[in-house]
């Protein structure tokens, strides 16, 4: 299996929304953001499967040192053999793989965020400096486009952590920031017991709300002359705000469920927005 196969099955087999977004862009472009995502998926993976704290960090470790070679010239894992030779092209520096290398090592670290603001910096790393690599990839000529790519990051990483709540709370993590638990009078335990109240609810309805602004001030931070490059962004966009809207829809019914889309609706919502433009 060559290291292009490697990440392309990495890719596929992820299930992700951000495939069917990557099915629209031209092959050179395509192949770019494919092995950049199956990187991520890799250092994710090594949190989500690894069940040994301490391995799991090994791992990361030797991840922090496989970037550190393969920008060297040396790489040795199929998915950097893929993404360092277009890496200078697309313009995805050292220093933005390791930022998710860090993200995940949050994981890690920690299972609770005090507020919103120490859950916005976990965020940048794990959503926010992804969306400012693919915004890059995708073919971007304005600053400002970074920032709605990093409000865009935000926006989706709010809306992963709506829908995983239970699965998250399976592995003894909350993600929901402990002032909003408080705001809403809804217990730790409440939430790792997977129980539901009229606060969890309107707890939920707050979050969900916030992940809309966020969606909203990404769009409006877009500058025009971007916009036809950045559609496969606009399509995860609308494949994610979809799904919150179907966890609203559903009200909030994420402790003892996964809500997601169907492959054949996320493609859908890609072609329609690739015919919009929006």
């Amino acid at each position: 299996m060559t290291p292009q196969q490697y990440v392309q099955d990495k890719a596929a087999r992820s299930g992700s929304s951000f495939y069917y977004a990557f099915l629209f862009l031209p092959p050179p472009r395509r192949a770019a953001i494919t092995a950049f995502y199956a990187f991520c998926r890799e250092v994710d993976d090594v949190v989500d499967e690894v069940s040994d704290p301490a391995i799991a960090a090994t791992k990361l470790a030797w991840w922090r040192r496989e970037v550190a070679t393969s920008f060297e010239g040396r790489p040795s894992h199929p998915v950097m053999q893929a993404l360092q030779p277009i890496a200078a092209e697309f313009g995805i520096r050292a220093d933005h793989l390791l930022s998710v290398i860090d993200g995940c090592q949050m994981d890690l670290d920690q299972s609770r965020y005090l507020d919103f603001a120490g859950l916005t910096r976990y965020c940048h790393l794990v959503a926010g400096v992804v969306g400012e690599v693919a915004a890059g990839i995708f073919g971007r000529t304005q600053e400002q486009t970074v920032a709605y790519a990093h409000r865009l990051g935000l926006a989706m990483q709010l809306t992963n952590i709506i829908r995983d709540v239970g699965d998250d709370a399976r592995r003894g993590r909350i993600y929901l920031p402990a002032s909003d638990l408080k705001q809403f009078d809804v217990k730790a335990q409440e939430i790792l017991n997977r129980g539901y109240s009229e606060r969890f609810t309107a707890l939920m309805r707050f979050q969900a709300e916030r992940a809309h602004r966020c969606y909203d001030e990404a769009l409006a931070l877009l500058p025009e002359t971007d916009r036809n490059a950045q559609k496969p962004g606009l399509m995860m966009a609308n494949i994610y705000r979809s799904l919150l809207r179907e966890i609203e829809a559903d009200n909030f019914q994420v402790l003892h469920q996964r809500i997601s889309l169907t492959p054949m609706r996320k493609l859908w919502i890609a072609m329609q927005t690739h015919w919009r433009g929006r």
